[in-house]
């Protein structure tokens, strides 16, 4: 079977690695299963996608809508800007998680900014009529408590995208565009250790108060989530592994 492709941004080595051995751990991947491409480490090469079923795009300390962008910023954009474009054309499958939302909607002409920020913690989320009907959450139940932590947001969804989720605080927590291209607001990939590791790493990184940061780890640790939320993880290796498969 073809391995996928995750594309990171995470500068920090830890934040990075723990990631990606979430995505396999959740996703039920082996390790030999995921090849992970480290953008902002170095420019990317050109990527074959007939190499791959499908294309992880991580979170990060990236936003879309940032007024003033860095040489790097900049650079990781246009890299992963030219995955996604070959994706959507090719309607292959594609999951952006968190960071994944703010490029496709940005992308393909919607409006992202930073009008619904959520704090660090535990989103619910509502499946609409076409999310339950939606591959991507088979299994999940329709309403999703699942931890988020973003500067920015969708607040226009772009043309000809449907929504699958939508939350109490950030109204676009999952849409798809084409059949098989999805981002989440949300974070699948995170369980409670996850959460607690990634508030640590970031500490300095605006989302919250520095002095803070034990206090938001035990709140993670102790949260309850929809553990069924991981199992969109699974879906999309699924889908992506089908179509693969029949090509389609």
């Amino acid at each position: 079977m073809l391995p996928f492709l995750l594309l990171s941004t995470r500068p920090e080595d830890d934040a990075a690695e723990g990631e990606r051995a979430a995505i396999v751990r959740l996703a039920g991947l082996r390790d030999d299963e995921l090849i992970q491409h480290r953008v902002e480490a170095a420019p990317l090469g050109p990527i074959n996608l007939d190499d791959y079923a499908g294309v992880f795009l991580g979170g990060g300390p990236f936003n879309a809508s940032d007024e003033h962008k860095t040489d790097l910023q900049r650079r990781v954009e246009a890299d992963v800007n030219r995955v996604v474009d070959d994706v959507v054309a090719r309607d292959l499958p594609f999951l952006g998680l968190c960071y994944g939302v703010g490029v496709l909607t940005d992308r393909l002409g919607g409006v992202v900014d930073k009008t619904y920020p959520e704090a660090v913690g535990v989103s619910t989320s509502t499946l609409t009529e076409e999310g339950a009907a939606d591959p991507l959450f088979a299994g999940v139940p329709a309403t999703i408590r699942a931890f988020t932590g973003h500067k920015e947001a969708c607040r226009e969804l772009p043309p000809g995208a449907v929504l699958l989720a939508s939350g109490e605080v950030s109204p676009v927590q999952a849409f798809r565009v084409g059949s098989h291209a999805y981002a989440t607001q949300f974070h699948p990939e995170l369980d409670s250790a996850g959460l607690a590791a990634r508030i640590r790493i970031y500490r300095d990184a605006g989302y919250f108060r520095p002095e803070d940061t034990e206090t938001l780890v035990d709140f993670a640790l102790s949260a309850e989530i929809t553990h069924d939320v991981h199992t969109v993880l699974r879906n999309f290796v699924a889908l992506a592994r089908q179509h693969s498969v029949n090509g389609s």
